[in-house]
């Protein structure tokens, strides 16, 4: 496990060090915009704005880029991000901000497509043969081959505008008070619905095959037989033979799914207006904001990271296997 976490370290790094590069040679300069806006503002010439927007960033592009990326370490070891050049505040209290509600839709979203997909997926592998199987396997190719953004599109014009059952866009109402208070619990719900189906309809078709693929090779074991023989009841052989057995390989990978989803959840939230740290991305990259994109990134890599390691300590401890 030290050799994990070790590695896992040395891809944290290599990864940043990646985006560091990255941010820096997209086209764009972002002090002629941040300058441009200061100079109307405070009516300075053009040259003194943007001396002075060196400063409230801190950045200065005619710095060599190693210098660069040595203070850059060094404030990232103090945690200090930067100053966000859009928002004009720490990186640190955005991602703050964002990141619960990231949290709270990809959660929402793994548990219930995890729970459903896995539900249909033992129970295919239990019914085998039956209708169950071909309709599984179409839902899944289906699903799977539809882009997120156009299922996040189809959904917002059936469910949203068509039918209008569903709030558009945000997080909440604008007309109830954030707190733990009903209206904005109910006004909450609402409004993440539709995400939560982005997310969940393709991931549902994936976790229902990976199940009934892990319930099939269970179903052949002797344990299972000798179940059978004993006259217990087909329910309890599900759940407490098939089920426990099958599910062990697919909790590991939860944990990983839930990394990804943390890192990857840009059009999603930017379709529905989501303030996660999706969001924040897509802005972040429309106004060429290095310091907060190269933060979002930061903590993109960690969640998958984090996933991964989590996923591994799982199935330690689940699987007694698995730590030989």
């Amino acid at each position: 496990m030290k050799k994990r976490l070790l590695l896992s370290l040395l891809t944290v790094w290599v990864a940043l060090t990646f985006t560091f590069v990255l941010v820096r040679q997209m086209p764009g300069d972002v002090l002629h915009t941040l300058a441009l806006q200061l100079q109307n503002t405070h009516g300075l010439a053009y040259a003194q704005a943007r001396e002075m927007a060196k400063l409230q960033i801190c950045y200065d592009p005619d710095e060599p880029i190693f210098s660069q990326y040595c203070t850059y370490l060094s404030n990232l070891a103090h945690a200090n991000l930067g100053r966000s050049t859009t928002y004009r505040i720490p990186v640190t209290q955005i991602l703050a901000s964002a990141l619960p509600w990231t949290v709270f839709i990809t959660f929402l979203s793994a548990g219930f497509s995890f729970a459903l997909g896995v539900t249909l997926g033992f129970w295919t592998a239990w019914r085998r043969g039956t209708w169950l199987d071909p309709a599984l396997t179409f839902y899944a190719t289906l699903t799977q081959a539809i882009p997120d953004f156009l299922l996040g599109v189809m959904l917002l014009l059936v469910l949203g505008v068509q039918l209008q059952w569903l709030p558009l866009r945000g997080a909440y109402s604008a007309e109830t008070d954030p707190g733990f208070n009903l209206p904005f619990l109910v006004s909450l719900g609402q409004h993440a619905i539709l995400p939560v189906l982005a997310f969940s309809i393709p991931a549902i078709g994936s976790w229902a095959l990976s199940a009934k693929a892990t319930a099939t090779s269970v179903l052949g074991e002797d344990y299972l037989q000798v179940a059978r023989a004993k006259g217990l009841k087909p329910w309890r052989i599900l759940r407490d033979y098939l089920g426990r057995n099958a599910i062990v390989p697919l909790i590991s990978s939860l944990a990983t799914n839930l990394g990804a989803l943390l890192g990857g959840s840009m059009l999603i939230e930017t379709l529905f207006g989501f303030p996660g740290l999706g969001y924040f991305l897509a802005q972040s990259i429309g106004t060429r904001d290095y310091p907060l994109m190269q933060g979002l990134f930061l903590l993109s890599t960690l969640a998958i990271v984090a996933g991964n390691l989590s996923a591994e300590w799982l199935s330690r401890r689940i699987d007694p296997r698995s730590r030989r």
